[in-house]
């Protein structure tokens, strides 16, 4: 594994453009914070993302890079699905006991103004916690404060 994936960074370094080299280089960094920050999972490093809690939030801030925007160069509109969608399910998981978890089972997102900038910014905050459910509002914003999109999603509480 390890002789084929230097085999395949090789060939891109040497037939990418400076872009793709960019690219690169922010996806490597992604994988070494995620290395570094012991996470299970790929998504939080990937994005760059800081993530910060409170008793009744959680904020997620993701810098604006090249490589999660969309041919029109504005953040894809997926990216900023899963930052919203992971900051409230980081919310849900956040408060429950720790043999409890929360997975999504509905996510709506109303999308506003277009991301540019320099970084993503979401916010969720809990709106009802039930004993089957809890639904979490998010909100995302970019670096000049100007609201992008408005999200609800309720989560379902599952016995891990």
């Amino acid at each position: 594994m390890k002789e084929e994936l230097r085999q395949l960074l090789e060939e891109c370094i040497n037939r990418g453009s400076e872009k793709d080299l960019d690219a690169i280089a922010h996806f490597l960094k992604g994988i070494q914070l995620k290395i570094e920050n012991n996470h299970d999972a790929f998504i939080g490093g990937l994005l760059h993302m800081d993530r910060k809690f409170d008793d009744k939030t959680c904020e997620i801030t993701v810098p604006i890079h090249p490589i999660i925007n969309n041919n029109l160069n504005i953040v894809h509109g997926g990216i900023t699905a899963t930052v919203l969608d992971t900051a409230m399910g980081s919310l849900a998981n956040y408060i429950l006991p720790e043999d409890y978890g929360a997975v999504t089972n509905q996510l709506n997102i109303h999308y506003i103004a277009p991301g540019i900038g320099d970084f993503l910014r979401c916010k969720a905050e809990i709106i009802h916690q039930g004993t089957k459910t809890i639904v979490i509002s998010g909100e995302a914003y970019r670096s000049d404060g100007k609201k992008i999109a408005y999200a609800t999603g309720t989560f379902f509480i599952i016995k891990k």
